[in-house]
């Protein structure tokens, strides 16, 4: 049998909680089989490896480079198409609010005791009358498609 050490350990108040220390494993432990895996990896594949690494990253940086570019030309291309910037600014700041609104308002229900975990379930259960209504049934998933192509018709103004 394994040779144990015993000690204490201080606790708050005081009290001491004795402590039993193993100096060796258990047998069991001892007793697993081995298992070598194979080294996905060899030395002599590095340096190729690095080679490698090193030209993708290049291309991704050239590549990225260029859709950056693409990007602010585009952002600008739209920005000087808009007519009333004010308008843009005043729901682009809107928006920021709503979202700062929002996380206080989670925070603040986050530390109420038990709310947590009943919004979670209220989310469990809406997720599950979701499935059973929209996603379950090929009829039903068909009026969700439908319903989609709809909304999406009333914001683009085409309906």
């Amino acid at each position: 049998m394994a040779a144990t050490a015993c000690s204490t350990a201080p606790l708050l108040g005081g009290a001491r909680l004795p402590v039993v220390v193993a100096a060796s494993p258990p047998p069991s432990v001892l007793l697993l089989p081995r298992r070598n895996f194979p080294s996905p990896l060899r030395l002599h594949d590095a340096p190729r490896l690095s080679l490698l690494r090193a030209k993708a990253s290049s291309e991704d940086t050239s590549s990225s480079a260029a859709t950056g570019d693409e990007l602010i030309e585009d952002l600008k291309a739209k920005w000087d198409a808009v007519e009333n910037k004010s308008t843009v600014l005043t729901y682009a700041g809107g928006a920021i609010v709503a979202l700062w609104l929002s996380s206080v308002i989670v925070g603040a229900v986050n530390s109420v005791p038990l709310l947590p975990k009943f919004m979670e379930l209220v989310g469990l259960g809406y997720t599950g009358w979701f499935v059973y209504r929209y996603l379950l049934f090929k009829e039903s998933r068909k009026e969700l498609a439908d319903d989609v192509d709809s909304l999406k018709k009333r914001i683009a103004g085409t309906e």
